[in-house]
């Protein structure tokens, strides 16, 4: 097991713990790291009193027909971008009901996407008082950025529990 699968574990049972005793709920809508976030929280005890579910937008047309993201945005921008990062977090949040939820979108490579070169990921948090995103770049290849865009979301939703 790698330090960083380790950490993901930890951070999603502190996560799960916390969002429990608040009577919390967590959604997540990914892209970029194509469901692996959902698995990360899934794979933790506690999870089915927390976590509501996730959608797993790889397709662009997901992103606006299913979470909502503005399609003239995605026409303009394409889907790797902060503003795409936020309406996903909202939509799936709004679709599912819960108290917060994660988003995460990027691009892992090898190739750019959007103008937007290999490492790039944006991470949203929507809840009940904010939309927080964060640019949160990621080196090495399609795997070591997936994994690090999942361990960012993780450290997201964290930091924005913190009082």
């Amino acid at each position: 097991m790698t330090e960083g699968h380790e950490e993901r574990q930890r951070l999603a049972r502190e996560l799960l713990s916390g969002l429990g005793a608040a009577e919390s709920t967590v959604s997540v809508a990914e892209s970029l790291t194509g469901g692996a976030l959902a698995v990360a929280l899934s794979e933790a005890p506690g999870a089915s009193g927390v976590f509501e579910g996730s959608v797993t937008a790889y397709a662009t047309e997901i992103k606006a027909r299913v979470l909502g993201v503005d399609r003239d945005l995605l026409a303009a921008r394409g889907a790797v971008d902060p503003e795409v990062a936020r309406q996903m977090a909202e939509g799936v949040r709004r679709l599912m009901d819960t108290t917060y939820a994660i988003a995460t979108t990027g691009v892992a490579g090898p190739e750019p996407q959007d103008g937007r070169p290999p490492g790039t990921v944006y991470v949203a948090v929507a809840g009940p008082k904010e939309t927080v995103v964060l640019a949160t770049p990621a080196p090495g290849d399609r795997t070591a950025v997936q994994r690090a865009a999942v361990l960012a979301a993780l450290r997201a939703l964290r930091d924005h529990l913190r009082p």
